[in-house]
C-alpha cells in the first residue's frame, strides 16, 4: 500500500510537519509558520475525505470505515487549526485568530476538557487583546471549573489556564482573583512536564507579585522564565520576558532599566514581525520616556503605532497611547487637544472594564477639567472612577504624575 493510502504514515507526516511549524513559530516566524500550518490542514483535509483510497474502499462506509486508521485525522486538523491561531496573534490578525481557534474547538467539542484547554487559552487572548477582558475571563474560568471536575486532574492544562488568567485579572482590578490564580500556577508548576508551560507561569506571576510591593521577587520570577526560554531556543516568549521586566521597572520607577529592557522587546518582536505586540511595547516604551524627560520622542513613537489599534485590537493600549498623548497636550497647554485625547480613552477603557487605567484617567480628566473650570463635569469625571483603584501593576502604564 502507498504511503498516501497508509493512515499511520499520514499521521506520522503530519505530525513531523506540525512539529517543524511549532519550531517556525517558536523562532519567530509567524507569517511563515502560518503558511507551514495552513499546508498541514490542506493535507489532513485532502486525506480526510480518503477519496481514491483503497484501503477504505475495502472495508465500506459508517463505523466500519471510520474505524479504518482513524482517516478523519481530527487531531491533526485541530493541531493545525490551533497553530495557525498562535500565528494569528503574533501578527495581531485577532479575527482571523478566534476563526482558527473556534474551528479547533469544534473538532475537539468530544474531547476531554485536557485537551481542549490550549485551544480555550487561545479564545481567551484573543478577545483579551480585543479589549474584551470580562469575556476573557469567563472563558478561562468555565475552563478551569470544568478542568476542577476532570479525573485525574491535568496539571498542564491548569498551570495554562491559570497563568492565562493573570493578565486580565489585574487588568480588571480583580487582584485578589490574580493573586489566588498565581498561587495555583507555581503550586502546580513542579508537576508540569513542559518547561516552556513552568516559564510561562513565572513570566505571568510577576504581575501579582509587583502588585503586592515585592519588585525583587517579581524581577527574580521574571529571570527564572527567560532562563528556560533562551535555553530552550524560544526567541518570542524571550522577547516577552524582556517587555514584562520592562513593566516591572517602569512600575518601580526604574526607568532607565525599563528603556533598556522595553527597547530589547522592541527590536525582538520587530524582527519577529509580532505587529500588535510590537506596538503595544512601543506605547509602554514612549511612557518610559515621557517620564524621563524626552516628551517629543514619545510622541513621536505613539504617533507611528496609534494606527495599529482599534476598539477592537489592543484596545487597553490604544486607551494608554491616547492617555499619555493627552499628559503631553497638557504639558504644551493643549487644554482641547488633551481633553480630546482623554475622552477617547475613557470610552476604550469603559469598553474594556480595564479597572486600574480607568480609575487613573478619570482623575486625570477630572482634574483637567476642574482646572478649566468645569466643575460639573470634572465631578462626572471622579464619579466614573470612584469605584475603582489603581494600585501597581493594575495600569498598562507608570502612574501619572501628580
Amino acid at each position: 500500500m502507498c504511503e498516501r493510502n497508509d493512515p499511520a504514515a499520514v499521521a506520522e507526516g503530519l505530525w513531523r510537519r506540525l512539529e517543524e511549524a511549532r519550531r517556525t513559530l517558536a523562532d519567530g516566524a509567524a507569517e511563515e509558520a502560518g503558511a507551514r500550518y495552513a499546508a498541514v490542514l490542506a493535507a489532513a483535509e485532502e486525506h480526510e475525505g480518503c477519496e481514491g483510497c483503497e484501503g477504505c474502499a475495502e472495508h465500506g462506509e459508517g463505523e466500519e470505515r471510520a474505524e479504518h486508521g482513524e482517516h478523519r485525522l481530527t487531531a491533526e486538523r485541530a493541531a493545525a487549526l490551533l497553530g495557525l491561531g498562535e500565528s494569528a496573534l503574533e501578527s495581531g490578525e485577532l479575527t482571523d485568530a478566534l476563526g482558527y481557534f473556534e474551528r479547533a474547538g469544534e473538532l475537539l467539542a468530544d474531547e476531554p476538557a485536557p485537551a481542549r484547554a490550549p485551544v480555550l487559552r487561545g479564545r481567551a487572548v484573543a478577545h483579551y487583546l480585543t479589549g474584551e477582558l470580562r469575556y476573557a475571563v469567563h472563558l478561562l474560568e468555565s475552563g478551569l471549573a470544568e478542568l476542577a471536575r476532570a479525573e485525574p486532574q491535568d496539571p498542564d492544562a491548569l498551570v495554562l489556564l491559570h497563568a492565562t488568567a493573570i493578565g486580565p485579572y489585574m487588568d480588571m482590578g480583580a487582584h485578589h482573583h490574580a493573586a489566588r490564580a498565581a498561587e495555583s500556577a507555581l503550586a502546580l508548576a513542579p508537576r508540569v512536564s513542559d518547561p516552556a508551560l513552568v516559564a510561562r507561569a513565572h513570566r505571568s506571576v510577576a504581575r501579582t507579585l509587583l502588585a503586592q510591593g515585592r519588585h525583587a521577587e517579581a524581577d527574580a520570577s521574571l529571570a527564572t522564565a527567560a532562563g528556560l526560554y533562551d535555553r530552550l531556543g524560544l526567541r518570542t516568549e524571550l522577547a516577552h520576558c524582556h517587555w514584562m521586566r520592562g513593566y516591572v521597572r517602569a512600575q518601580a520607577g526604574q526607568l532607565a532599566g525599563a528603556e533598556e529592557e522595553l527597547r530589547q522587546a522592541l527590536l525582538m518582536l520587530g524582527e519577529t514581525r509580532a505587529a500588535l505586540y510590537r506596538s503595544q511595547v512601543a506605547v509602554e516604551l514612549a511612557d518610559v520616556l515621557h517620564r524621563r524627560g524626552s516628551s517629543g520622542d514619545a510622541a513621536e513613537l505613539l504617533a507611528g503605532v496609534l494606527g495599529d489599534f482599534s476598539s477592537e485590537r489592543g484596545a487597553v493600549h490604544a486607551a494608554a497611547a491616547h492617555r499619555l498623548l493627552g499628559i503631553i497636550a497638557e504639558d504644551a497647554h493643549d487644554t482641547e487637544a488633551a481633553e480630546e485625547h482623554y475622552v477617547r480613552a475613557l470610552s476604550l477603557l469603559e469598553r474594556a472594564g480595564a479597572a486600574g487605567d480607568l480609575a487613573d484617567l478619570c482623575r486625570l480628566l477630572g482634574d483637567l477639567l476642574r482646572r478649566s473650570g468645569r466643575t460639573e463635569a470634572a465631578l462626572d469625571a471622579y464619579r466614573t472612577g470612584l469605584g475603582h483603584r489603581t494600585a501597581p501593576g493594575s495600569t498598562t502604564l507608570g502612574p501619572a504624575q501628580l
